[in-house]
């Protein structure tokens, strides 16, 4: 497992995506399954929140995020009308409990800025969303020193758009920057933009 001290000291800036770099997603989503399920049990009565809370837990982990609804919807005759409260959720939901940073990548930043190091944070995600992430993770203070830009306002990874922006903003070249990410698209992002990656597993 790397740790920070492995790591190039030239190095300047530090470039995280959100989702499952920083913080497990699921950790979001099933809190978002959740509540969901609670109001739909509140609402109608049935399916209870614990059955529905249950399904969506196995639906998520055998097939994702994507769709759930409607596999919900067939498996328990959820009204359609309900669709709009569940997407709304993604943006709006109050968590029962707080994200937290996977452990090594909470002592990672915390020794990037102590080395008085940027940490940047550039998301695909949609920008209501992960604002709404972004507000219910545990920074342990480090969220005075991260600075977030959705790549969506300028263009999508791999695109490199975002990443001139940044180095345009903050006086930084090519070789002062390291993009930390965990698919493929985060990887081109980095190929794209002739900056050093590296995936998130190396340091979990």
């Amino acid at each position: 497992m790397l740790k920070y001290k492995d790591l190039d000291d030239r190095i300047k800036a530090f470039v995280f995506e959100l989702d499952d770099v920083i913080y497990p997603e699921k950790d979001y989503l099933l809190q978002v399954y959740y509540l969901f399920a609670n109001f739909i049990e509140f609402t109608e009565g049935f399916p209870t929140a614990q059955d529905l809370t249950a399904f969506f837990k196995t639906s998520y982990t055998h097939h994702g995020d994507e769709g759930i609804f409607d596999r919900a919807k067939e498996a328990f005759g959820i009204d359609e009308k309900y669709r709009d409260n569940f997407e709304r959720l993604y943006s709006t939901a109050i968590l029962p409990l707080k994200l937290l940073l996977f452990s090594g990548i909470l002592e990672l930043m915390q020794e990037i800025i102590v080395d008085r190091k940027h940490l940047f944070l550039v998301t695909n995600g949609k920008p209501e969303i992960q604002l709404n992430k972004i507000r219910q993770i545990e920074w342990n203070g480090l969220e005075k020193y991260l600075r977030v830009y959705y790549a969506s306002e300028i263009n999508l990874k791999p695109n490199p758009d975002v990443l001139s922006y940044i180095m345009k903003d903050h006086q930084l070249t090519r070789k002062d920057i390291m993009i930390i990410g965990a698919t493929e698209t985060d990887q081109e992002f980095a190929i794209s933009s002739g900056v050093d990656y590296l995936a998130v597993d190396e340091f979990l």
